[in-house]
Order: C-alpha cells, then sequence, then structure tokens
C-alpha cells in the first residue's frame, strides 16, 4: 500500500493513505462456526432434543452509541437443532 506524506503550517506529518485494491473474501470455512463434540449427550434446554455436538458462535461488536464496559469480542454456545443459545459454563 502506497502512502505520501504532506507537511502542513506547524511542521506536523499527516500521511495520506491511497486506497487498496479490493481483496479476495474471507473463506467460508473460517467465518462457520466451530462444532464441539459433548462427552455425553444432553438436551436442550428450549427444544428437549438431545444433543452431541453444540456450535460455538464468535460476537464482535460492530456499532455502540455510547462507551461500553462490554468487551469488543465474545462467544455463544448454540444448540445445533434449534439454533438457540445454550446456557453454558467453562
Amino acid at each position: 500500500m502506497a502512502s505520501t506524506s504532506t507537511a502542513i503550517d506547524n511542521d506536523d506529518v499527516v500521511y495520506e493513505l491511497s486506497p487498496i485494491e479490493a481483496a479476495e473474501p474471507i473463506p467460508a470455512e473460517w467465518r462457520a462456526p466451530a462444532t464441539y463434540t459433548l462427552e455425553m449427550a444432553v438436551h436442550c434446554p428450549h427444544c428437549d432434543e438431545a444433543i452431541r455436538t453444540i456450535r460455538v458462535v464468535g460476537l464482535t461488536r460492530s456499532q455502540v452509541a455510547f462507551t461500553s464496559t462490554l468487551p469488543r469480542r465474545g462467544r455463544v454456545a448454540v444448540c445445533p437443532e434449534c439454533d438457540r443459545i445454550l446456557p453454558v459454563e467453562l
């Protein structure tokens, strides 16, 4: 990526970044949720189905209109049958 510098009145240097070329999209397998196999089957508290795997989905805070004390990233476990968030403790 090329950049140019521009001097302004108070001798500070400002870098102007040139636009980047279109990058290749992120591969789908990198965006997919992770799947974990459980040691024993459990019942989902929402749909009452027996599940042997859970999916872990990443979260990223994209916009907030105030200063948030919550972390920018997180993860939730999701039932593979009903796609609802599962209560888990790690």
